[in-house]
């Protein structure tokens, strides 16, 4: 059962109470990434409500980058996300970095140092870790918290200004070091950093922390509803508290709802940055991958990806979506959309005895409930591909495929009888000897039922590609649960195959999503480096039974 966004969303019933009472006179949201990875289908989640509620309202949407820390950030990073959103087809009212307001941010740290709630720390690392204790410990006051005014701006301006090295000192926020909320223990508002920043160079050598900056760039784009993942819910109360004490007239307030989880998927940035340094899967946009540009490589439309998030639903409790369900709404968008060929995975020969050496062209339409997209020419002849598991040597009354000395139909074509085999030294099947009949092409008018149908294609004239059928990358539905994920790597999660298609792909390939038919769903990706179409399988026509069963 659907879950519309708009429906029973505790975040949509917050901002109906906040209109009704006038609270705003518009809606404004905004999505934060940090330029220091590339999109996942988590993400998306977060883009994708940020985006909808402001149009569903009439809003603002803002696209802002969280670059303060120059260490990880990256121009590249910059690009493939603004490239990923337009692909989602999702419109931004403004694009925004937080290194825009890095002077307005600085002037606010110099506020909270005038007012006594700010001040420069020299403790080490190690020692600001020690003072602030832990849960059942409480923190303990620094050496350095109650120096004055004058010494506190003389040092933070002589930070700005580069004359300490990196690591020496930092900003902290003067809160309570006895706070039930760690967070709340004098967090850092800013630390050196000797690294040229994408876009202010070396302008600056001191960088705010995201809790500093965020909760000010929102003020400042004036965000009426900061939405945020649940890891943010204690970080709240410091998110009030610098806009408190800071005279900034706009006040916005911060909600927080769950992330998604897949199963079958791991959406942790550190995670997906080990099976890509330890080559477990070649690059970012490796297909097993759950990033946006893996996603579009496998062949996922941006319109399934969209309604997969309109549907899963808003709330603040954690939960893990099947995976199954993103591929139903993956599948549902192929199935109206994707022309439908024939290609053998596994191929077969077939010789049919009492057919010359004649070509036959059979006119089939692309798409069985769209006659407007046209018809293919398929050549049939006396030599064709069948897929081996479409074969049975013994009677099976359960098998409903092509059986020695039964009859099947072929897929748009005629019905054939198996009358013999030819084996190899091994005893596997080479070669099937056949008769077809021609004058039950059409079943209806010779009132001849056979409901059993195989595809196939011409031998002489089929078409050697490459087929990547990719699978889970792990074994298990929930690898989160597992330390070393080596150990629940899918053996079996990428097969290539050397496959055979029918000619009529070679003539349209400036479409790039079929079905390829009785088969799956597969995504024309590139060419070999001898000049081969190499496809990748979107996923299959039916579900998966081993993650059914799971």
């Amino acid at each position: 059962m659907e879950k519309n966004i708009f429906k029973k969303n505790f975040i949509i019933n917050i901002i109906k109470k906040d209109l009704f009472y006038k609270k705003y006179k518009k809606i404004k949201t905004r999505f934060p990434p940090e330029p220091n990875g590339y999109l996942h289908i988590g993400h998306v989640k977060s883009l994708f409500l940020n985006y909808y509620i402001s149009k569903h309202y009439n809003g603002i949407f803002n696209l802002r980058f969280d670059d303060t820390n120059p260490v990880y950030e990256n121009i590249k990073y910059i690009k493939s996300i603004k490239q990923n959103i337009k692909w989602l087809g999702i419109n931004v009212n403004n694009i925004y970095y937080t290194s825009n307001y890095f002077n307005q941010i600085y002037d606010y740290a110099i506020e909270l140092i005038i007012k006594k709630l700010a001040y420069v720390e020299k403790l080490s690392k190690k020692k600001i870790k020690k003072y602030k204790g832990n849960l059942t410990n409480l923190g303990k006051n620094s050496p350095y918290r109650n120096k004055s005014v004058i010494k506190n701006l003389n040092i933070f301006k002589k930070m700005k200004k580069g004359y300490f090295s990196e690591g020496t000192m930092c900003l902290r926020a003067k809160i309570n070091m006895y706070s039930p909320n760690i967070i709340m223990r004098d967090p850092i508002l800013y630390r050196i950093k000797y690294i040229s920043h994408y876009r202010t160079i070396k302008k600056w050598c001191i960088y705010p922390t995201y809790d500093f900056s965020h909760c000010i760039s929102d003020a400042i784009e004036k965000i009426s509803h900061s939405l945020c993942t649940l890891e943010f819910t204690k970080n709240r109360i410091l998110y009030n508290w610098i806009l408190k004490n800071l005279t900034i007239s706009f006040n916005p307030c911060q909600y927080e709802f769950s992330k998604l989880n897949l199963t079958f998927s791991i959406l942790s940035k550190k995670k997906l940055n080990f099976l890509v340094n330890n080559k477990i899967v070649n690059g970012w946009n490796d297909p097993r991958m759950p990033t946006l540009s893996a996603y579009k490589k496998k062949g996922y439309t941006a319109k399934s990806i969209l309604s997969f998030c309109k549907n899963i639903g808003i709330s603040k409790k954690e939960n893990i979506i099947d995976i199954m369900m993103l591929e139903s709404y993956v599948r549902n968008d192929l199935n109206i959309n994707a022309l439908r060929v024939m290609g053998v995975l596994n191929p077969l020969t077939i010789i049919i005895k009492n057919m010359g050496i004649q070509t036959e062209m059979i006119l089939i339409q692309l798409h069985p409930k769209k006659k407007k997209l046209g018809f293919r020419i398929v050549p049939f002849s006396r030599k064709i591909y069948i897929d081996k598991y479409d074969f049975k040597e013994k009677f099976d009354k359960k098998y409903k495929r092509l059986i020695l000395g039964k009859k099947i139909k072929l897929r748009n074509s005629y019905i054939i009888k198996a009358k013999k085999i030819n084996k190899n030294i091994c005893g596997i099947i080479k070669t099937i000897y056949c008769n077809y009949y021609l004058n039950i092409t059409n079943q209806k008018k010779n009132n001849y039922k056979l409901k059993n149908i195989i595809h196939w294609v011409s031998k002489k004239h089929s078409i050697l590609v490459f087929i990547y059928l990719y699978n889970n990358l792990f074994k298990t539905p929930n690898p989160l649960k597992y330390k070393n994920l080596i150990t629940i790597i899918n053996p079996f999660s990428l097969i290539i195959k050397n496959s055979y298609i029918e000619p009529s792909l070679f003539y349209s390939q400036n479409k790039k999503t079929y079905q390829f038919e009785r088969i799956g769903y597969f995504y024309l990706n590139n060419y070999n480096y001898k000049n081969n179409l190499i496809f990748n399988r979107i996923i299959t026509l039916k579900q998966n039974k081993f993650k059914k069963n799971n």
